[in-house]
């Protein structure tokens, strides 16, 4: 039986649009810590950001992440010294399981022109200059999206830390305290991480530190944030830690390959850039990786991507009013970091 994607893309971004003429566009990253929203002036560059609170449905509900979203985007556009009816397209790339609820609040609050996409689809956009290519991100969770030559989409991973999120920072630091373990109790080979994980966590030992991860209990961003010492490790040679991130990237590189099966991408070159926290890493898991996809892919091309979600989705608002020609991520890069730094 043949499956559709889990996640498509709007009618408004996969047709070719007229151009408007639009000068202004809008654009949201919105997840589970915080929201950004971004609104561009395509004539004179100037790009104005406003920080909300966090907008992942899963995480604080559905009214508290409309509110949320609504309230950064309207920050971005006050600051702009503009109207609402002015902008000529607002895409909002919001995490979570499902964006369909805040999608229909969205519309009921704004107009037709403001689109709700999952935050995956931003990041792709992000990686790739909203082309095809793929979108591998590892934070704290991990997923992969990609667009083909043709326009079909295909999503792999994203099933939360229980059931997937192969490859993030969570997977990393939770069998990395898995590993400790195992040389604890003598069932695993000796490995640095034993000290490691008892002294990040300031408990006395690693027995203890299995203690501490059910009775406090640790959250996901605690756990994760473990895979930084990981990644020390292996750079240091840590036969165990450079194991966890060789199968981190087999796990990854599995679903990087099967989007780039369901896409379309595997007979052309094409990006797959690399999002999130996780490939700080560096080398320890870029080049694993790299090898990865690459022995499936010959012509794909790896990097690590610099530029912030919000990118993606002001990239996708240009193209929803027919002004893709009038942005190009190189430079939509170089602005949003500006912005960002001024407004700390």
């Amino acid at each position: 039986m043949t499956q559709a994607s889990l996640v498509q893309l709007p009618d408004a971004l996969t047709r070719v649009q007229a151009d408007t003429g639009a000068r202004y566009v809008l654009g949201v990253d919105g997840g589970a810590t915080k929201t950004l929203a971004a609104v561009l002036d395509l004539q004179s560059r100037a790009l104005h950001v406003a920080l909300g609170g966090p907008s992942n449905e899963d995480a604080v509900g559905t009214n508290a992440a409309v509110h949320a979203v609504l309230a950064a985007a309207d920050g971005a556009i006050e600051r702009a010294g503009i109207a609402t009816e002015e902008l000529g397209a607002a895409v909002l790339a919001i995490a979570g399981t499902d964006t369909g609820a805040i999608a229909k609040h969205v519309r009921l609050a704004r107009t037709a022109d403001w689109i709700v996409i999952n935050d995956v689809v931003g990041a792709w956009a992000t990686a790739t200059g909203a082309g095809p290519g793929v979108a591998a991100i590892s934070g704290t969770g991990s997923n992969v999206f990609g667009v083909g030559p043709d326009g079909r989409a295909w999503r792999a991973g994203g099933w939360g830390h229980l059931l997937g999120d192969e490859g993030s920072g969570y997977w990393i630091g939770i069998e990395s305290i898995k590993a400790a373990l195992r040389d604890r109790d003598a069932s695993g080979p000796p490995t640095a991480l034993t000290d490691a994980a008892p002294a990040f966590y300031d408990v006395s030992s690693i027995e203890a530190l299995a203690v501490h991860v059910y009775a406090k209990p640790l959250t996901k961003a605690e756990i994760a944030a473990f895979a930084i010492e990981t990644a020390r490790l292996a750079e240091s040679g840590d036969v165990v830690a450079c194991e966890l991130y060789r199968r981190g990237a087999s796990e990854l590189g599995r679903q990087i390959a099967a989007v780039i099966d369901r896409t379309g991408l595997r007979a052309s070159s094409f990006p797959v850039g690399l999002i999130g926290s996780a490939f700080k890493a560096g080398a320890v898991f870029v080049e694993p990786l790299e090898r990865v996809v690459r022995e499936h892919a010959p012509a794909a091309s790896l990097s690590v991507v610099d530029m912030p979600p919000v990118g993606g989705s002001l990239l996708l608002a240009a193209r929803a009013c027919g002004r893709a020609e009038a942005l190009r991520a190189a430079e939509l890069a170089g602005l949003i970091d500006s912005a960002l730094a001024e407004a700390v």
